[in-house]
């Protein structure tokens, strides 16, 4: 009988679960209502929003504002939540294509695990769909809530309540395009509108992918601005409070998307079509049940929840202890006592996410109580997330202890970079001098941890890992630590000279141990791949690995003109000052020096995996026309009387030390001297590979002999034999 007269097979039917699958709409509400309880509590408290003697806005304002800020931070978690789910946690598609062997296997990524059928279903996951409807939904209620704010704002700075007469309008746009707050806010506003547009058209993974970290840069002005804005370690609060921005968005936004899906994690229908056509309606071939994701996304959301909470707590408490003078300022000032009670939920939301962990997860399978209890317990989080989060906007709205304004008779050097001028540069203090930039803190914490567990994983799987790689990664995250929070960082802000040893580590020091570690390569090794069609880390690594984008920056021709015409870019444009001024551009500038020099390493000697191989002969020209661009760049600043950014270098009030000019002269040998050794080392490196390889190409050859008795050779004896005598042929 023809394969096309056999009849079709019924679709294969998940059993559905047994107990409750989901949450109500009450606990949503719930939340919401304790989020903004705790707000009024929190600000009543502090007497944030008692009214002014002088400029009062108003009370629509004043009590206005915390509650747009509590809903744009609740929407803002809720988008990022719900991307994380979507392109990291949950499966794309509910139909999982087969493997040759008739298993299950890992369906198609990207827009064809969504295709529509012919009534125009599509085989999206049921959870998958409610998790990109609940961030689409979220991002509309961030761009709304977010010009609440921004007028808001400015109502509450002015001190004058809402108006619609001109002067009002002129002043609001004066403080959107000319003041840092109103343009941070302006900014929130187009990219949570950018965000929401593109989550209605985009639905591939790496799509998806890219908005959410659109998203989570509309967290930067919000770092920027508030208590931050101006401390005596301003860069420290800005970043400790930008992490824990992202913690507790991936944490608040986790939980809300978890209480969202519900139902459709098992596999059911969900509220846009009930007759299961969202489940995934076959050609043809009637309802299709999703496979239950309940216990897969909850372990995976675990591990993530876990990251979160101890983002948030340990972000949370470098924020604390720089905006409070002392510990006493704890119990004895409101901002303090609002601090101790939104920290003692956090232990309380960590305890319930162990239970999750330890006892909730691993009984999932075994009843119907165990589903009760885990939902229950998702309900309780939901409700003391809310609380935590209306907690945190009565405290960003409280006045700390530590005061947020300058000083009257500020230093120059404070006014340019934030800081005192630190004491002047000895040998000694190459060593002493030191500055935490916690974002880089965190960076180097997180390669470290997972470095480790990757270690762990792979030796109990019985494969080895060589632990001259690990000693070479844990070494360059040491490196990577002195470099941005260590002497090079603080005196590179008032020196050239040290800020070019701060430039020429960060571009080939670091990353010659960071590379040698093989990061890329142990990962693929520890990480298990995933059968459900959904994108772990593994699969993204993959996936980045081979992509258009990655073909272009590894390619070495590209790679060693971006590290090398970086320099020039940099350092003869506004780039320089920028960087050196502003707290965002000088961590764009770690980060674009840090990768550059990565990527060019990775290119030279790397073992990672690379979309394509450069031959060594090429990778040795490259080296050597690097060190002569560095040279070149080098022997320029030092014959030159041309002071880069006069205005910064110049107006710092550095009594100490060499001139301005002077030292921008000792920074060019800087750039000489140090730019040339790593790159000689690097070349030794591709010379030592070099012969390896071909020692190795000679066993093969040698090995293939072996196996066929020196055929290759006797052939090509044989071909001059033919030759000879064709010649001698051609004689006679």
């Amino acid at each position: 009988m023809p394969r096309s007269a056999l009849p079709a097979r019924p679709p294969a039917v998940t059993p559905a679960p047994t107990g409750p699958a989901g949450l109500g709409r009450g606990w949503s509400i719930a939340a919401l209502a304790v989020a903004v309880a705790a707000v009024v509590a929190g600000l009543l408290f502090s007497g944030a929003a008692a009214a002014r003697q002088v400029l009062d806005p108003g009370a629509l304002v004043r009590w206005g504002l915390p509650i747009a800020t509590t809903v744009l931070n609740l929407s803002l978690a809720l988008v990022i939540g719900g991307i994380t789910f979507a392109v990291g946690i949950l499966p794309h598609s509910a139909r999982p294509r087969r493997s040759h062997g008739g298993t299950a296997d890992a369906g198609p990524v990207g827009p064809e695990a969504a295709s529509p059928d012919a009534s125009g279903a599509t085989d999206e996951h049921p959870a998958f769909s409610r998790a990109l409807r609940a961030a689409t939904g979220g991002a509309v209620a961030w761009t709304l809530s977010a010009i609440a704010v921004l007028v808001f704002t400015h109502s509450d700075l002015v001190g004058q309540p809402l108006s619609g007469g001109s002067d009002y309008t002129n002043q609001l746009v004066y403080f959107m395009t000319n003041l840092d707050v109103g343009r941070a806010w302006l900014a929130t506003v187009i990219i949570a509108a950018v965000v929401a547009t593109l989550l209605v058209a985009v639905r591939s993974l790496t799509g998806l992918a890219l908005t959410g970290i659109l998203a989570v840069i509309g967290l930067v002005p919000m770092a920027l601005i508030g208590h931050s804005a101006s401390s005596s370690d301003h860069e420290g609060a800005v970043n400790s409070l930008f992490l824990h921005l992202v913690g507790a968005a991936l944490w608040v936004g986790g939980i809300a998307v978890l209480a969202l899906l519900g139902r459709t994690l098992a596999g059911g229908p969900d509220r846009r079509d009930r007759t299961g056509a969202a489940a995934g309606a076959g050609r043809g071939r009637g309802v299709v049940r999703a496979a239950d994701a309940t216990e897969a996304t909850l372990r995976r959301f675990s591990a993530l929840a876990l990251f979160a909470f101890l983002l948030v707590v340990a972000s949370g408490v470098i924020n604390a202890l720089i905006r409070l003078p002392d510990l006493g300022a704890l119990f004895t000032s409101a901002y303090g006592q609002l601090i101790l009670a939104k920290a003692t939920l956090a232990v309380v939301l960590g305890g319930i996410g162990f239970m999750h962990r330890q006892w909730v997860i691993p009984q999932l399978g075994r009843g119907a109580s165990a589903r009760r209890v885990l939902w229950q317990l998702i309900g309780v989080e939901a409700v003391v997330m809310g609380v935590v989060s209306g907690l945190a906007v009565a405290l960003s709205r409280s006045a700390p202890p530590e005061p947020t304004t300058y000083a009257p008779d500020a230093s120059p050097a404070f006014i340019l970079t934030g800081y005192e001028l630190p004491p002047e540069l000895t040998p000694s203090r190459w060593l002493t001098e030191w500055r935490a930039d916690w974002l880089w803190v965190a960076v180097a914490l997180f390669g470290a941890v997972t470095y480790a567990l990757g270690m762990v994983k792979v030796a109990r799987r019985g494969d080895s890992w060589h632990w001259a790689r690990a000693m070479s990664w844990f070494a360059g995250l040491i490196v990577l630590t002195y470099i941005t929070s260590g002497p090079p960082a603080v005196y590179g802000r008032v020196l050239f000279s040290a800020h070019m040893v701060d430039h020429m580590m960060l571009t080939m020091v670091a990353p010659i141990f960071l590379v040698l570690g093989s990061p890329v390569t142990l990962a693929l090794k520890a990480l298990t791949p995933r059968r459900d069609g959904s994108r772990g880390l593994r699969e993204w690594l993959l996936v980045f690995v081979h992509s258009k984008w990655s073909q272009l920056v590894t390619h070495p021709l590209f790679a060693a003109a971006n590290f090398a015409g970086s320099i020039i870019l940099f350092y003869y444009s506004d780039l320089f000052g920028y960087a050196m001024r502003d707290h965002v551009g000088h961590e764009l500038m770690n980060l674009h020096f840090t990768l550059t020099g990565y990527i060019f390493v990775l290119t030279m000697i790397g073992s990672d995996p690379l979309p394509r191989r450069s031959p060594y002969p090429l990778r040795l020209v490259l080296l050597l026309a690097t060190m002569a661009f560095h040279a070149f760049f080098g022997v320029t600043l030092m014959g030159s009387n041309v002071l880069l950014e006069p205005s910064f270098f110049g107006n710092l009030g550095r009594t100490w030390g060499a001139s301005a000019i002077v030292d921008q002269q000792t920074g060019g040998g800087v750039a000489w001297g140090i730019g040339e050794i790593p790159t000689l080392v690097v070349a030794i490196g591709v010379a030592v590979m070099w012969s390896k390889s071909d020692d190795r190409e000679t066993r093969r050859r040698d090995r293939a002999a072996d196996r066929n008795h020196d055929a290759d050779l006797d052939a090509y004896n044989a071909m001059f034999t033919r030759l000879q005598e064709r010649d001698e042929a051609q004689g006679r």
